[in-house]
C-alpha cells in the first residue's frame, strides 16, 4: 500500500468509467493536491479518450476560492481537450459559501449526485 511521502501532497484518484473519469474528493483538499489533480485530469484526457469528467465533491465540506478557481481551471482546460465537465454533490453550505464569496465555476455544470452527473454526459453527447 503506497503511503504519502512527508512533505508531498497525497495523490487523489482518477478512475475511468469508460469514456469517462470520475474524481471523488473527500475532506480538505492541499493547494498542492489540488494542483497535482489538475495536472493529472488533463493529463489522462490528453492521453485517452477522455469525453467526460465527473467531480464529485459530495465529501468536501468546504471550497475556498483557490480551490474554486481549480475546479473551474479542470472544466476549462477539459473543455479546451474537448471533454465535459460535471461538478456533483455540492452541499448547500459549498454554494451558499461560493456566492458569498463571488465566486463563478464557469464551464462546470453541476448534479445534485454523482448517477445525475453521469447521465448529463451521456445526455449530452459525450
Amino acid at each position: 500500500m503506497n503511503q504519502p511521502v512527508p512533505g508531498q501532497p497525497a495523490q487523489i484518484p482518477v478512475l475511468a468509467l469508460g469514456d469517462v473519469l470520475l474524481v471523488s474528493l473527500q475532506g480538505e483538499l492541499h493547494d498542492g493536491m489540488a494542483e497535482q489533480l489538475q495536472h493529472d485530469i488533463t493529463s489522462r484526457i490528453a492521453t485517452h479518450r477522455v469525453k467526460g469528467v465527473v467531480l464529485d465533491i459530495s465529501g468536501v465540506d468546504m471550497v475556498d476560492s483557490f480551490l474554486g478557481r481549480v475546479l473551474a481551471e479542470i472544466a476549462s482546460t477539459a473543455s479546451l481537450l474537448a471533454a465535459r465537465t460535471v461538478l456533483a454533490g455540492m452541499r448547500p453550505a459549498v454554494a451558499i459559501t461560493l456566492v458569498e464569496l463571488g465566486l463563478t465555476l464557469p464551464g462546470l455544470v453541476t448534479a445534485l449526485d454523482v448517477d445525475r452527473a453521469m447521465e448529463l454526459l451521456s445526455q449530452r453527447g459525450s
